[in-house]
């Protein structure tokens, strides 16, 4: 989730939790990380998010952010295990960086020469190891302007890409960046709002009781999470940049 003012995620991660061993097969772990300011609130569970205690403390803790990056597993390479489970945080230039992956990377065995390495076993937490040390091999201590930052991205997950599935999300708390192999989907949540009827759960929430008119909130997601929104299919190979809830034109 990616907004212009801080807002909470529960209507969303009531029906994203429900793919985690009920209404899907990813019971393998999950997580979620939410930006406050320069801060990130960060949770992981090796159990699945349907019978998560810490899903439920989310589900019912409105937590409000402008930046939330969450998933849930279904283990390819790497045991059942907490420091498996993504989303994964490490610091670059002053800011920690959060990024999940949905996929699987086969014969990809980069180098790590830098302060970025693995804790766990997995081909997503080696990817955004590399992604990291390749920026700051890039851009030295110095962060680079948006532009150039997300093509410097654009490229580094196109060289990743070409090992298998990488369907990524990566954010430092401003803009978010994420990357389709296979399936990803969005819609933009503005003025006037409606309500939306969950995918996964028989919820409703009419969100013109909730939001004012100048809130914005795009939702990013593998497979839509509601039933009655018109979501917005990526083209595979496509790396989108959303800020203050809206996606940026291409460049």
């Amino acid at each position: 989730m990616n907004c212009n003012v801080p807002t909470d995620i529960v209507f969303s991660f009531t029906g994203f939790a429900m793919r985690g061993g009920h209404t899907d097969t990813h019971h393998d772990g999950w997580g979620i990380a939410f930006f406050e300011g320069v801060g990130v609130r960060h949770f992981v569970d090796h159990q699945a998010a349907v019978a998560s205690p810490v899903a439920e403390l989310i589900k019912r803790y409105p937590i409000k952010s402008k930046n939330v990056i969450a998933h849930i597993r279904k283990a390819t390479q790497g045991q059942v295990a907490l420091e498996n489970c993504h989303p994964f945080v490490r610091e670059l230039w002053g800011r920690y960086w959060v990024f999940a992956h949905n996929g699987n990377l086969l014969d990809f065995a980069p180098v790590l020469d830098g302060a970025f390495r693995p804790v766990g076993n997995t081909d997503s937490e080696l990817a955004f190891c590399y992604l990291l040390q390749q920026l700051r091999a890039r851009f030295g201590d110095c962060a680079p302007q948006l532009p150039a930052l997300r093509l410097a991205i654009a490229e580094l997950v196109a060289q990743i890409a070409v090992h298998g599935t990488f369907n990524m999300m990566l954010s430092s708390g401003s803009a978010l960046f994420a990357h389709c192999s296979t399936h990803l989907h969005y819609l933009v949540r503005q003025y006037p709002f409606v309500s939306a009827q969950l995918s996964d759960e028989d919820v409703i929430v009419d969100f013109s009781q909730v939001t004012t008119p100048n809130d914005r909130v795009a939702i990013i997601v593998t497979q839509p999470l509601t039933t009655n929104e018109a979501w917005i299919p990526f083209e595979p190979g496509e790396l989108k940049v959303f800020v203050d809830g809206w996606p940026l034109a291409a460049d």
